[in-house]
């Protein structure tokens, strides 16, 4: 039985995860990684967010990332790894963390005592993460966490998110919906990427988002407007609750009080990194 209030770990992963993923939205990622020969943005992501798992191909990668077209992913993979090693990749990466959160939060936030506290606390939930069946998550669970708190409180967001993230995946398998049709039904809710950015950067066409459309309307998950219907609403709530179940463990092991404290100071984080725009124009939403 959990020892924590319902849905804890998913408020502290949901102000821990969007500060994480600030690094795959800033402009220092394709500067860091032009510099090393990688042009491209699609390129780039995927080299910078697999490269622990080391010189892996599209196949891992599609897999490990579930909804990318796969064509998309083998038109860069294994070629980004001729041009840049995995190692000069994630130390690219982390330079890019060091420069993007430094501009989000200012050098008071970074040198602060409320950060490195978040820090300890996020890496001590990190502590009750689990490696299997969970590939993303242990690969960067065998790098070393960096020295200075900033970087080493997005490193412990790396770890808590993509241990969740491994785990939201078996969930969408159990709910038997493909790469697609999860983002569609999750765009439904309001809270996904809108249309644009998913056929932007995901390798998927309009064709392929409509006919994603129709199985869930034939399903009866959507309703002909392109609503989740009742049932639509139940399966996405299931959704997050399977996975609220199987990412309980860092949460459990920092317990209660950690939980609360660790939300209360990301949620500050997040606000000041928002506020100094972080994150691009119409990233969430249905249309």
């Amino acid at each position: 039985m959990s020892t924590l209030p319902p849905r804890a770990g998913r408020r502290c992963h949901n102000a821990i995860n969007p500060l994480h993923s600030t690094v795959y939205f800033s402009p220092d990622l394709g500067k860091e990684l032009g510099e090393l020969g990688i042009d491209d943005s699609n390129a780039a992501y995927f080299a910078a967010r697999s490269a622990a798992m080391g010189a892996v191909g599209p196949g891992a990668v599609t897999a490990a990332f579930y909804n990318f077209n796969h064509d998309l992913v083998a038109r860069h993979l294994p070629a980004v790894w001729s041009v840049a090693s995995p190692q000069a990749v994630l130390d690219a990466r982390l330079r890019v963390a060091d420069t993007t959160l430094r501009r989000l939060l200012g050098e008071e936030i970074i040198a602060s005592a409320e950060l490195a506290e978040a820090a300890e606390l996020a890496l001590r939930a990190a502590e009750g993460c689990t490696r299997h069946a969970r590939p993303l998550h242990a690969a960067h669970a065998d790098l070393p966490v960096p020295e200075q708190p900033h970087l080493a409180y997005w490193h412990a967001g790396t770890l808590l998110r993509e241990h969740r993230g491994d785990g939201h995946l078996a969930a969408l398998l159990t709910a038997g919906l493909d790469p697609l049709e999860a983002l569609v039904s999750h765009t439904a809710t309001g809270k996904g990427m809108s249309p644009g950015w998913v056929l932007a950067t995901r390798g998927w066409h309009r064709d392929d988002w409509d006919a994603a459309r129709e199985r869930l309307r034939g399903r009866g998950l959507l309703d002909a407007e392109g609503e989740l219907t009742e049932a639509g609403v139940a399966l996405r709530s299931e959704l997050e609750e399977a996975t609220d179940r199987m990412d309980a463990a860092p949460y459990e092991h920092l317990g209660a009080e950690g939980v609360e404290r660790l939300t209360e100071l990301a949620r500050g984080f997040l606000f000041t990194a928002a506020s100094a725009g972080a994150f691009p124009d119409g990233l969430i939403g249905k249309d």
